[in-house]
């Protein structure tokens, strides 16, 4: 029985055997580790990460693959968790998680943001996205890609991109090419923001209107003499900013 891929899931199924060998490598997983696999689709990676592991928790919102999980593997190898990845607690799963998928690019960037309040949680995380995605993740500030995505995702973790995936390893086949993508929480102690929620405010307040300086982008949250003190330009746009000079704004508010 053959799976019509469904369009309002995102979904684009991981078919090239090389491609598959080649990101299980890249994950490296271990016997026993807490493994969790977003999204497994048709199994692709379900099966190599499972003779690795030996037991794997997934996370799959469509009911007709949750059907062939159920019929294609045994409980004890195979836990399935069904629903929404952006509303899932990964929290029930435990700790020294090491999260992995093929993610639906139509919701990559909302789950990643989703995915960075269980960091605490989280060994690493490895994921195929849609490479325009991973190369804002990973940008440096001073380029195009640098955003908020990248600020935000960048105090949590360390990124670095392994390598791309053409649009023809995939079922249907995509118009983009993928990009695999690791992250590693950065440690307790690295993260100096005092109040996330308030540097969440101020990078989106600072990339709202990207053409804009920082004296008008910010003008709600701090004036011109704060960023001053702070050793900020007002006259500079956002996309200059390093992640620490997003924290310190934080911090003085």
């Amino acid at each position: 029985m053959t799976h019509q891929a469904r369009k309002r899931f995102g979904q684009n199924f991981l078919s090239d055997p090389n491609i598959i060998r080649k990101i299980v490598e890249a994950i490296a997983p271990q016997r026993g580790q807490n493994m969790v696999e977003i999204g497994p689709g048709l199994g692709a990676m379900t099966d190599p990460l499972l003779e690795r592991v030996g037991h794997l928790q997934v996370v799959e919102i469509d009911r007709d693959l949750i059907a062939r999980l159920h019929e294609r593997y045994l409980p004890e190898q195979l836990t399935v968790h069904e629903g929404d990845a952006l509303k899932f607690d990964f929290a029930r799963l435990g700790d020294d998680l090491r999260v992995v998928g093929n993610l639906p690019y139509n919701i990559s960037t909302p789950l990643l943001f989703h995915l960075a309040r269980f960091a605490d949680r989280v060994r690493d995380m490895t994921f195929m996205l849609q490479k325009e995605v991973v190369m804002r993740m990973v940008a440096a500030p001073g380029s195009g890609d640098y955003g908020r995505l990248s600020v935000m995702l960048q105090y949590r973790f360390r990124m670095g991109r392994l390598f791309d995936v053409p649009p023809g390893a995939f079922r249907p086949v995509p118009k983009v090419i993928s990009s695999i993508v690791r992250l590693v929480p950065r440690p307790a102690e690295a993260l100096e923001a005092r109040d996330e929620e308030i540097l969440s405010q101020v990078v989106t307040a600072a990339f709202g209107q990207r053409r804009k300086t920082l004296r008008n982008t910010l003008r709600g949250l701090i004036d011109e003499a704060g960023l001053e003190r702070l050793g900020i330009d007002p006259g500079d746009r956002a996309e200059r900013l390093a992640v620490a000079d997003f924290v310190r704004i934080a911090n003085a508010l």
